[in-house]
């Protein structure tokens, strides 16, 4: 099965499956009955110390991208029960960003994907 990103923002639908939150964050002004997530993954997110140096412009995309990755590698037990899951079940990957294109997300995704041989 696919791996969908969406913000957490957008409406959730039945069609999104299983819906993770991968930020460390909770997104300000979303109730959780509202924000509909079936799991909040935030150990598996960017950690606060390379967040903070990304959103605050001090490090590059293709940095932060690196960096993140080599902090994915501390989480393979978690990473690899979500891949397996991913192989039977829709997983949408929820985010905060307003970049849709370079986030946290959508380097998780990747790595996910990576895994299952996609």
């Amino acid at each position: 099965m696919p791996i969908t990103l969406k913000r957490i923002y957008e409406e959730a639908d039945s069609s999104d499956g299983y819906r993770i939150l991968v930020d460390r964050l909770w997104p300000r002004g979303l109730s959780k009955e509202k924000a509909k997530v079936d799991e909040w993954m935030k150990e598996v997110a960017p950690s606060n110390e390379l967040r903070k140096l990304f959103h605050g412009g001090e490090l590059a995309w293709a940095e932060f991208e690196k960096q993140y990755r080599e902090e994915l590698e501390t989480h393979l037990g978690e990473l690899r029960t979500l891949a397996e899951r991913a192989k039977t079940l829709k997983v949408t990957l929820l985010y905060s960003s307003k970049n849709s294109e370079q986030n946290n997300a959508t380097v998780l995704k990747e790595y996910l994907e990576s895994m299952n041989g996609e």
